[in-house]
């Protein structure tokens, strides 16, 4: 199951109408200007939501954000994730994250949780045209709301209709 942070866990679009359960962090990367606060909303139950969904199912978890390994660091710990593994983006030509992902799952059983798909209907369509006959979800989180339990319940359901999800290396 890989996990996108801007827009499913960081539901940046949103309003505090929207972001129910989500708590305001403010940092400072290195890569910015030292002055330069982002601010990240952050549900401190989802990190145990998506470990007990791994669990149940036998999915595990990783990173699929253009944030890297700093997911391991700056997110993660907000949300009581342990370090994950992490797709490895390159500059993949337009193509956005779905050669990267490729490689990763590799013929795997795949759950994709982000927020961006639609952005890039062609390269989609040929990514799922590639993985005929591998269960693949490529699910859509609005970010304005982020992240939910119908979400989580969903995803759930989808990966308990899969038994060989936990096969994953």
């Amino acid at each position: 199951m890989l996990l996108d942070v801007d827009g499913p866990l960081n539901p940046f679009a949103g309003s505090a109408e929207t972001r129910v359960g989500f708590v305001e962090h403010r940092i400072r990367l290195s890569r910015w200007n030292k002055r330069k606060v982002l601010r990240l909303w952050l549900n401190p139950a989802l990190g145990p939501a998506l470990l007990g969904l791994a669990e149940r199912t036998g999915a595990q978890l990783a990173w699929a954000t253009t944030w890297g390994h700093r997911a391991n660091t700056v997110i993660g710990p907000a949300i009581c994730l342990p370090v994950l593994r992490v797709v490895e983006l390159d500059d993949s030509g337009g193509r956005w994250k779905f050669p990267a992902v490729e490689r990763f799952a590799a013929g795997r059983p795949l759950v994709w949780l982000d927020g961006d798909f639609d952005f890039y209907p062609a390269e989609r369509d040929a990514f799922l045209g590639r993985r005929v006959g591998v269960p693949t979800e490529l699910w859509r989180v609005d970010p304005r709301v982020g992240l939910n339990t119908d979400d989580v319940a969903t995803v759930e359901a989808w990966l308990g209709g899969h038994s060989n999800v936990g096969t994953a290396k």
